[in-house]
């Protein structure tokens, strides 16, 4: 049996089935994977995702030690700011993409993949300075993500406090919330607007019920991967892994080389922004009928140029699409390449991403 949320419990009660995802007993879906989606893209959706892990790291040198860490600048987030960034090996690959939250300039709480909670933990603890703690706090915390257009809406009838005032990647702790206290963000993994409630995990089922009456629907894992993959947000594993940089995955917005530290991962990453990477990820519509997916390879002709990172039929777009490495001369807009679906070479051709924009309001 794998691990458990605090909510374990309530998947069945609202039509949840479970997959093991990366050791965890999680929701594939409730109703259909289509229809979870659409929910979330036209109203509100509410996802667990209470499997992400949470790591503390406090001390005198929390900046200085993180700022050799991490690949974005910490000095540029502020105190109530959030940032993603990554975490590399010294050849530029990745240990995993993350988002921090900034308390103060001693004590910030970064956020995740759950998959890779022990190696993040032992891979910052490995290189601690004095000065500097780092601690496992992913017990401590249950996390709900209510994402969409109403999200808002369906969050502020829940609290006093006004969240117009939270703004993107902006976060509020001691929040009282339906008379739970959390920490509650701007940020998401879907494209849409929305927020991420961090709490208790006693108070995950409360909260949970309580915003499932207030309008949102539930989502499982299935939606989540289309959404993410459609705003064409890195799922680490997929777009991102140790053989794979930042700068190759399309994040070099969270890469600042020269933000006058020395980071692990640094000489790679600074070379490949400046002179780009040999390969990248780019996205591809299908021409011929088939659907790319994860690890199927890509072809010009007879040479193989790369892999298909995720892909699936987009269920905004109804068209079927993928996100790939190839190599660098394969980049431009319009190439032709094809993909290999079972034993079939199909041909594709490499469109702009992300493939799905919010509308701002």
């Amino acid at each position: 049996m794998g691990n458990k949320t605090p909510l374990y419990s309530a998947y069945k009660e609202y039509g949840g089935k479970t997959i093991d995802f990366g050791g965890w007993d999680l929701p594939v879906q409730f109703s259909s994977i289509k229809e979870e989606h659409r929910t979330v893209r036209e109203r509100a959706g509410l996802f667990d995702v209470s499997h992400m892990g949470q790591i503390k790291v406090t001390g005198k040198n929390t900046i200085p030690f993180l700022q050799k860490m991490l690949t974005n600048d910490l000095e540029k987030a502020k105190p109530g700011q959030c940032q993603y960034t990554a975490m590399c090996y010294e050849d530029g690959g990745t240990v995993d993409d993350l988002v921090l939250y900034k308390f103060s300039d001693s004590e910030v709480l970064l956020v995740v993949n759950a998959a890779n909670i022990e190696k993040d933990f032992d891979w910052l603890y490995s290189h601690i300075e004095e000065n500097v703690t780092v601690a496992n706090v992913s017990e401590g915390f249950a996390l709900l993500a209510v994402q969409g257009p109403e999200a808002e809406k369906i969050a502020q009838r829940m609290t006093e406090v006004p969240l117009q005032n939270i703004t993107y990647f902006r976060f509020q702790n001691n929040v009282k919330f339906a008379g739970e206290n959390v920490l509650i963000s701007r940020t998401g993994y879907t494209g849409e607007d929305g927020f991420e409630i961090y709490c208790a995990p006693e108070s995950a089922m409360p909260l949970w019920k309580k915003i499932i009456e207030e309008g949102a629907e539930p989502i499982g894992l299935g939606a989540r991967d289309t959404l993410r993959f459609e705003a064409r947000l890195a799922l680490y594993g997929q777009e991102l892994s140790k053989d794979i940089t930042p700068i190759e995955a399309g994040i070099g917005f969270a890469v600042k080389p020269d933000k006058g530290v020395d980071f692990i991962g640094r000489d790679t990453l600074k070379k490949q922004k400046e002179e780009g990477p040999g390969r990248k990820i780019v996205g591809l519509e299908m021409i011929d009928k088939g659907i790319p997916r994860s690890g199927y390879k890509v072809y010009d002709g007879e040479k193989e140029i790369g892999f298909v990172t995720s892909g699936t039929q987009s269920p905004t777009l109804g068209k079927n699409v993928g996100l790939a490495v190839v190599n660098r001369e394969y980049t431009n807009l319009d190439s032709e390449i094809s993909v290999q679906i079972r034993k079939k070479l199909l041909k594709a051709k490499v469109v702009k991403t992300p493939f799905y924009v919010r509308k701002k309001s």
